[in-house]
């Protein structure tokens, strides 16, 4: 398996990649397989074909990094897939709303850190919850969701 080259630096720019999907073929899809390969996510053959099993692997990876699920591969997908992380994600803090708030608490409910039902509001327990999964998991335990806590939570399964 050959590793994906200068991936960070990469994931900083505007890849100015093609938008593929199912049936695109080519180098750049070959790019794609290895990169998904490199994350976990596809483990088929390096062969330039966009098809079924491929685009399942990039809807998968889409959902590990909370991109919406569309199976196509445009810059924000090749931006996340460089990064090997979240991208674009909103900074919450206590005082955030909306479904991504929601989003944020599931995420915490299946570790353990979140216990309340859920709403879109980043309350004091979503905070304290935030908090317990950032000291846990090596973070600065501040209760604000950046890009390195993104990342972390792109790493639960969910």
């Amino acid at each position: 398996m050959q590793a994906p080259i200068n991936t960070q630096a990469n994931a900083n720019a505007q890849t100015n990649k093609p938008v593929l999907q199912r049936g695109s073929q080519g180098a750049a899809v070959e790019e794609l397989q290895r990169l998904l390969t490199h994350w976990g996510s596809y483990n088929g053959d390096i062969d330039g074909i966009f098809d079924i099993v491929v685009e399942n692997a990039v809807k998968a990876y889409q959902h590990r990094v909370f991109l919406k699920e569309d199976g196509i591969v445009g810059n924000v997908t090749w931006q996340a897939l460089y990064k090997g992380a979240p991208v674009n994600m909103p900074v919450l803090q206590k005082g955030s709303k909306g479904q991504i708030v929601v989003t944020l608490q599931r995420l915490l409910q299946t570790t353990g850190d979140f216990t309340a039902a859920t709403s879109p509001n980043f309350g004091s327990a979503t905070d304290a919850a935030v908090r317990s999964f950032q000291k846990r998991s090596g973070l600065i335990a501040d209760g604000i969701v950046g890009d390195r806590t993104w990342h972390a939570l792109s790493k639960i399964p969910h």
